[in-house]
C-alpha cells in the first residue's frame, strides 16, 4: 500500500504522527504498546476534529436548540474523579471477595470526600 491509500479527509499531518511517536518513545512506552498508543492518539485526534466540525456546523447553521458547548459536553465525558474510581474499585473488591472487613467504613469515608 502506498501513502495515498491512507488519505482521508480527517487525517493527521505526518509531523503530528512523528510527534506522537517521539512522545511515546520518550515516555518509555514498550515497543509492543507503541502502535496502540499512537492509534489511540490518532483516534482521539480524529474524534476531536469531527467534534470541532460538528460544533462549527451547528454554529454556521444557526441551530438554536443546542449550543456547541452542549454538544461538546455530551460527547466528551469527564474522567471519573479519584473518589468515583475508588468507590468503583471498592465495589469490585466487595463483589469478588469473601471478606468485607472494613469495607463499609472505607466506603462511608470515600462517600464523604469531595470530588
Amino acid at each position: 500500500m502506498t501513502q495515498e491509500d491512507y488519505r482521508h479527509p480527517i487525517a493527521p499531518a505526518p509531523e503530528l504522527v512523528v510527534q506522537w511517536f517521539d512522545d511515546a518513545r520518550n515516555a518509555s512506552v514498550s515497543t509492543s504498546d507503541l502502535a496502540i498508543v499512537i492509534a489511540t492518539r490518532a483516534a482521539q485526534w480524529g474524534a476531536d476534529q469531527e467534534l470541532k466540525a460538528c460544533c462549527q456546523w451547528l454554529h454556521c447553521h444557526a441551530v438554536t436548540e443546542f449550543a456547541p458547548g452542549d454538544l461538546r459536553a455530551a460527547r466528551r465525558l469527564k474522567t471519573p474523579s479519584l473518589k468515583e474510581q475508588a468507590l468503583e474499585a471498592l465495589a469490585h473488591i466487595l463483589n469478588n471477595s469473601s471478606t468485607q472487613l472494613g469495607a463499609d467504613t472505607i466506603r462511608r469515608a470515600l462517600e464523604q470526600l469531595d470530588d
